[in-house]
């Protein structure tokens, strides 16, 4: 990845946030699926006319699936982070570990460069690297 590309501040929080969330993202793509497939989801037709989704149950749960919008954004977004996650070499995939994913979220960078016997300041060069690289991946800027 070059040092050159730039990411908004913003889209920066947004991915980092998205990190200290992914096991949630996990939890709430199942959860979609599951209302997907097996609950009983109200279509609203507004207007009266015929329904766009087909009469065929089969299909109409195919359908939802691959047209849902919050479905496919979330899975956009977990994807994007493991791909990169699992090319990372095992230091960089510890410092995730360590910093988004282990609870409670108290570690601070200090603290986690301490433990990983390495300095704070290459712990937040390998994070910018990796949110840069899931912003590439997403195609967010």
């Amino acid at each position: 990845m070059s040092a050159l590309t730039k990411i908004r501040k913003g889209t920066f929080q947004h991915i980092e946030s998205e990190l200290f969330a992914y096991h949630e993202t996990r939890k709430e793509i199942v959860r979609l699926k599951n209302e997907i497939l097996y609950g009983k989801p109200h279509f609203e037709n507004i207007g009266g006319g015929r329904s766009n989704l087909p009469g065929d149950p089969t299909a109409r749960t195919a359908t939802l699936l691959t047209t849902h919008r919050e479905l496919e954004s979330l899975e956009r977004i977990a994807t994007s982070i493991e791909s990169v996650y699992e090319a990372l070499p095992e230091d960089k995939k510890r410092m995730i570990q360590l910093k988004y994913w282990s609870k409670p979220q108290t570690r601070t960078w200090d603290g986690i460069a301490v433990e990983m016997s390495t300095h704070r300041a290459t712990l937040i060069r390998w994070r910018n690297e990796i949110v840069r690289t899931i912003a590439l991946k997403m195609g967010w800027r």
